[in-house]
């Protein structure tokens, strides 16, 4: 059973979300106004293992919210609803650290499936001792996936649930040319209708986050015409 926050004002939806997930098994907190979550995230730091978030919402945006929890290292995984009219603010979640989103009217089956994906990524976060194949070390950088920690030069690097997915893809094919519908199934856990675009922008932040020249990368290398390769 994992503990939701649902942030949703529309009563049907919420309602309807509600029960279905509870159905799931899990419990669910449901707020209708973003300050009225920022509250419960940020001053209370009260913790749950999902948070489901719209993007339209009384008080505070879903934008603002997402990019406020991020900031003050809230690494609590973000499943984003979003209205068909607004492919500017998907990608622009996914920018600001939400790892998912589901496009309204959505189908029920599919949300429920994101909702486990991302409550899988999230069981990374149990501290252990890491095993080799838990360590990812390139250039200066450290990454542990079981402790879900990240450095460069010995620095926080403070990234998603996603981005840790992804760089897990990268090291389970290190040196191989992955395709943006590789890397989206292996960092989503199935292909759904994030685009490919979406890909360029997650590999775009980890450039920012580990290369020393961005426009110049040493380790997430662009193949013309395929896709991505992750060398040391």
């Amino acid at each position: 059973m994992a503990n939701i926050l649902l942030v949703e004002d529309e009563a049907h939806i919420a309602n309807g979300l509600v029960f279905n997930l509870e159905l799931e098994g899990h419990a669910v907190t449901l707020l209708k106004d973003g300050n009225e979550a920022r509250k419960v995230l940020v001053d209370d730091r009260r913790e749950f293992d999902l948070i489901i978030l719209d993007l339209m919402l009384p008080g505070m945006s879903g934008l603002d919210l997402c990019r406020g929890v991020r900031r003050r290292g809230i690494f609590t995984p973000i499943l984003m609803l979003t209205a068909r009219s607004q492919p500017k603010e998907k990608v622009e979640g996914l920018q600001l650290g939400a790892d998912d989103y589901v496009t309204k009217p959505f189908n029920l089956e599919e949300l429920l499936a994101r909702v486990e994906t991302l409550l899988r990524r999230a069981k990374w976060q149990q501290p252990a001792t890491p095993s080799e194949e838990a360590l990812l070390t390139f250039g200066e950088a450290r990454v542990d996936f079981e402790r879900f920690e990240a450095t460069l030069k010995g620095q926080e690097v403070k990234l998603t649930p996603i981005e840790f997915q992804i760089l897990r893809t990268f090291q389970e094919h290190e040196g191989k040319v992955l395709s943006r519908e590789q890397l989206l199934e292996g960092a989503w856990g199935f292909t759904g209708p994030a685009s490919t675009r979406t890909v360029d922008n997650f590999i775009m932040r980890l450039r920012r986050a580990f290369e020393a020249d961005p426009s110049q990368p040493r380790h997430f290398l662009s193949v013309r015409g395929a896709g991505y390769k992750f060398v040391r």
